[in-house]
């Protein structure tokens, strides 16, 4: 066989034909879902994918358009990366219990659990503790699994319960756990951390550290090689009280000021949700927006703008919880799936092809 010949489209009969359980799996997973937010008193809204700033975050890389005004002038847009601030700009307007499936788009991303386009699911509770978004999730994993008809979510083979009951640690427990390293010890009570004493413990470990490495490179690295291995094996993993630093758009937690109200919900070692207590603080929020654009500058060069439109609507948007959920990476794992093109009807063109 020729190792250089390319693999057969999509859209050949034989392929679609070995995609196809995944997609009617797709589907049925999708409907179940509309039907749990149903019950629950969620609105579905849809929400416009041209946008002002795409996000904020230093990592995330946008797709940038331009739009035409009816005289002709360009005006720059961007493709979102996550229906974010739209579905806040709603809780602002007035909206208590809100679900998105929502089409988004990332550049730079392409491989077995990401794509350019992919469907995210958000929800959010206004005036409720991200706590209860953590029983969403394990309701929804579980009816996801029912639907799939099987007892168990599984990739690249590891496997996870999902209706067992979930295991619930702190950050800063996974890294003394996994890592031996003491993340706090790093983190000042007004939440600025000291770079040098998290690359010491790093080295002290065995761990690599680079000289331009900042104090995010460093938990990251920590995060991905150490940490991420472990967890949803089993049973699923709820990762909370991330440092407010990894947090943006999280706010600080009441039991210490060195952490947020975030988590993420991870099956297998694959992480499917970020979640929230959400950040209502304007003033607060432009100054993390503005740091994580300095660090997207120092990195890559560029930045996106701040949505001001956003941080007016925060002081209008009640306390609330919100939770971003990878539907496709979920389908994955329910239905068997080994690659993210194979749960999406129409994956999008690489490159060259």
């Amino acid at each position: 066989m020729n190792s250089s010949a390319k693999a057969s489209p999509w859209w050949t009969p034989s392929v679609h034909a070995d995609r196809r359980p995944f997609l009617i799996g797709r589907n049925a997973i999708q409907a179940a879902l509309r039907g749990f937010f149903a019950r629950e008193d969620f609105l579905e809204v849809d929400t416009a994918a041209l946008q002002i700033s795409p996000g904020n975050e230093a990592h995330l890389h946008a797709f940038a358009t331009e739009a035409l005004t009816t005289d002709g002038q360009k005006a720059p847009f961007y493709l979102h990366t996550s229906p974010e601030f739209a579905c806040k700009k709603l809780l602002a307007a007035g909206e208590e219990r809100i679900s998105c499936f929502a089409h988004v788009y990332r550049n730079r991303e392409r491989g077995p659990l990401h794509h350019p386009e992919f469907t995210m699911l958000e929800w959010y509770r206004a005036g409720e503790s991200y706590e209860s978004l953590m029983m969403d999730c394990v309701r929804i994993l579980a009816l996801a699994a029912e639907t799939a008809k099987t007892e168990k979510l599984a990739y690249r083979g590891g496997e996870s319960d999902p209706f067992a009951g979930p295991e619930r640690i702190s950050v800063a427990e996974a890294f003394e756990r996994h890592a031996g390293i003491d993340l706090l010890a790093s983190v000042a009570a007004d939440g600025s951390t000291d770079r040098d004493h998290l690359a010491a413990e790093m080295k002290r470990v065995g761990m690599r550290v680079a000289d331009d490495d900042g104090w995010a490179d460093l938990f990251s690295r920590v995060l991905v090689e150490k940490i991420e291995p472990h967890l949803g094996f089993g049973r699923i993993t709820i990762l909370d009280e991330y440092p407010v630093s990894e947090a943006a758009l999280a706010r600080p937690s009441a039991r210490d000021p060195r952490v947020a109200e975030r988590f993420e919900l991870y099956a297998c070692g694959v992480e499917l949700a970020n979640g929230f207590g959400e950040l209502t603080n304007a003033a607060e929020q432009r100054r993390r927006f503005e740091i994580e654009m300095a660090e997207k500058a120092r990195i890559y060069g560029e930045t996106y703008p701040i949505d001001e439109d956003f941080l007016s609507a925060l002081s209008l948007m009640p306390e609330a919880s919100g939770i971003a959920l990878g539907f496709d990476r979920l389908v994955m794992l329910a239905t068997g799936a080994s690659r993210i093109d194979q749960v999406l009807w129409a994956p999008v063109a690489e490159y060259g092809r």
